[in-house]
């Protein structure tokens, strides 16, 4: 059940994207602090209509340095190597994440590497390829833009650590990304206030997706997969994590945002067969309980 839990964090990421492009000329630092404050009052909302207590955000500088550090360090990383490198290929190096997240769990506790985690995982990678290469036309790695692809490493390295670090903090409840998403709410603001010029959303639409995103992608999703990396099969979500952008552009190409490509058939299929892969163990089990001995 953790397992699906922190799934569903994949599926939210899948309209990141799309509520991104209707979000307007919103900068991204602005974008961030909006977004991450409504996340602030998801976990709020949530924390007090459990009864819980803000006691929770009482955690050891260690761990908040890992909770702000990973969601305002992976954003500010993703949007600097999107200014010094092409999108396509930034994102593309950016999604090295999930790959890096299965081959990093041989390091935890209780956990076991083998094969089929591998070829899952790098089978998403293939998959996630090949529909950001066929949204972009093409790929196109060239040196004059290295500073962007150790950006997108960089921003891969972090989101994995985050997740994977997380995972050997099982202790920690997840009400606490509450304090996280706070911190990064306030580092974006002033990311914000130094670096970009100020642009409100100029319509009611505008910041309805705003609201969406804080309340989803940027908010919810982050509750979730805390759950899900600390309870459940961190393995099977790595590989599963490619299924957001197979997912993310065929929302876009459903609403109208990106053209339909057979390279979006293409990639589906090879995160499909990456993930089957990666959960071959889960499978077993399944296979097992209907099978008595």
């Amino acid at each position: 059940m953790a397992t699906i839990i922190g799934g569903l964090a994949i599926l939210m990421w899948a309209v990141l994207a799309l509520l991104t492009a209707r979000s307007g000329a919103v900068p991204p630092f602005l974008l961030a602090a909006l977004t991450f404050a409504i996340g602030t009052l998801v976990g709020l909302v949530a924390l007090l209509l459990r009864g819980g207590s803000l006691g929770v955000l009482r955690q050891p500088p260690a761990v908040w340095l890992l909770g702000v550090g990973g969601l305002f360090g992976y954003h500010a990383l993703y949007f600097a190597a999107l200014r010094a490198a092409p999108a396509a290929e930034a994102s593309l190096v950016a999604y090295l994440w999930p790959l890096l997240i299965v081959l990093g769990s041989a390091m935890l506790p209780g956990e076991r590497l083998r094969w089929f985690h591998i070829a899952g995982a790098v089978l998403g990678f293939c998959g996630a390829g090949l529909v950001i290469a066929g949204r972009a036309g093409g790929l196109a790695m060239e040196g004059s833009h290295l500073t962007g692809y150790l950006l997108a490493l960089a921003c891969a390295l972090t989101w994995a650590t985050y997740s994977l670090l997380s995972r050997r903090l099982a202790d920690v409840p997840s009400d606490a990304v509450t304090g996280f998403c706070a911190g990064t709410a306030i580092l974006s603001l002033l990311c914000h206030l130094l670096f970009e010029e100020t642009v409100w959303p100029a319509t009611g639409g505008e910041w309805l997706v705003v609201l969406l995103l804080g309340l989803l992608p940027v908010g919810a999703a982050f509750y979730v997969w805390d759950y899900g990396v600390k309870k459940g099969d961190i393995q099977l979500l790595g590989a599963a994590s490619y299924a957001a952008p197979i997912l993310s552009t065929a929302v876009l190409v459903a609403f109208g945002e990106a053209p339909f490509t057979p390279a979006l058939v293409g990639g589906a299929a090879l995160v499909a067969l990456g993930a089957g892969l990666a959960a071959l163990p889960l499978f077993r089990r399944i296979a097992g309980a209907g099978h008595p001995s």
